[in-house]
C-alpha cells in the first residue's frame, strides 16, 4: 500500500541523498532511504513511497530505475538526481509513474540548497505535481530550471563536460611540464590562483563522478571534437606570431561574449577582492 506524502530514496546515505533527505523531512515529509545493506530495499521504497527518488551513480541510475519501474503505479511520483537526463528519463518514462527528471547544479557537500540552481524535466506529469515538488525546493531558496533532456545534456556537455575536460587537461599538462607547484603558486596573482584553485578543487573529489560526467553524457563527445579544433586554431595562431591574426581570433571570441563581459568582470572583480582579505 502507498504511503502519501512519504518519499523514499533510493541511494539515500550517499552524500546527495543525505541532503535532499533532510530537504524533504524539512517540508514535512517522512523519508525512507535504501541503501546497499539498508533493511529497507528498493523494491521496499517502489511498493510504498508516494514519491520515489533514484539517487545512485550515473553509471547505475537506469538500471536501477529498470528494476523499480515495473512496481510503480499511475499514483506515485518518480524522479532521479542524475547529471544526465535523456536516459534516465526515457527509463523512467516506461514506467506508469508521473515522472520528473532532477538536476542538482551542485555537490552534496554544500550545507543547504539556498542560492542553489535544480535543473529539472517534467516528462509526464500533473502540473499540480511539478508545482508541488517545484515548491519544496523553492520554499528553501534554490531556483529551479526547467529543461527538456536532450536540451540538458547538450547544455550540460558544456557547463560540466567542457568545463571539466579542459580543466583537467590543464592540471594534466602542467604535471607533465615536470614544473612543481610550489615554483607556481608563490608568483600568481589572485586571479590565477581562482583559476588554478578550480583544478585542485576537482582533484580532490571523487573521480567516479567526473568520469561519469564526461563519459556518460552522449553530447560531450560532439563538444570535445569541437574543442580540438578550436585548440588546433589557436595553437596555429599563437605559432604565427601574427599579432593580427590574434586580434582578430580574440575580437571574434570577444563579441561573441559580449553580453556577458560586464557580469563575468564584476563577478570576478568580488571573488579576487575576497581571496585579497583571506591572505
Amino acid at each position: 500500500m502507498i504511503r502519501k506524502d512519504t518519499v523514499g530514496i533510493i541511494g539515500g546515505f550517499g552524500g546527495m541523498g543525505r541532503l535532499f533527505s533532510a530537504v524533504f523531512e524539512r517540508a514535512g515529509y517522512k523519508v525512507l532511504c535504501s541503501g546497499r545493506k539498508t533493511p529497507v530495499s528498493n523494491e521496499d521504497i517502489a511498493l510504498t513511497c508516494d514519491i520515489v527518488i533514484v539517487s545512485v551513480p550515473i553509471r547505475d541510475t537506469v538500471r536501477v530505475i529498470g528494476e523499480i519501474a515495473p512496481l510503480l503505479s499511475e499514483e506515485q511520483v518518480l524522479c532521479d538526481l542524475t547529471s544526465i537526463k535523456t536516459a534516465p528519463v526515457e527509463a523512467m518514462l516506461r514506467s506508469k509513474a508521473q515522472v520528473i527528471g532532477l538536476h542538482p547544479m551542485f555537490g552534496p557537500s554544500v550545507s543547504t540548497i539556498f542560492g542553489q540552481t535544480i535543473a529539472a524535466s517534467p516528462a509526464r506529469c500533473e502540473e499540480k505535481t511539478r508545482e508541488m515538488l517545484y515548491r519544496i525546493f523553492t520554499n528553501e531558496g534554490a531556483k529551479v530550471c526547467p529543461m527538456d533532456p536532450k536540451e540538458h545534456d547538450k547544455i550540460m556537455s558544456i557547463v560540466q563536460g567542457l568545463v571539466h575536460f579542459t580543466t583537467l587537461s590543464v592540471a594534466e599538462t602542467i604535471k607533465n611540464t615536470g614544473i612543481p607547484l610550489e615554483a607556481i603558486l608563490p608568483v600568481m596573482s589572485p586571479v590565477y590562483r581562482i583559476e588554478l584553485g578550480l583544478v585542485g578543487r576537482i582533484l580532490g573529489q571523487d573521480p567516479s563522478l567526473y568520469a561519469d560526467i564526461l563519459q556518460m553524457n552522449p553530447e560531450t563527445a560532439g563538444v570535445l571534437e569541437t574543442l580540438a579544433d578550436s585548440v588546433a586554431s589557436l595553437k596555429t595562431i599563437v605559432e604565427s606570431k601574427d599579432p593580427e591574426k590574434f586580434a582578430a581570433f580574440f575580437t571574434e571570441n570577444s563579441e561573441a561574449f559580449r553580453s556577458y563581459i560586464p557580469q563575468a568582470a564584476e563577478e570576478t572583480d568580488r571573488l579576487i577582492e575576497t581571496l585579497v582579505k583571506m591572505k
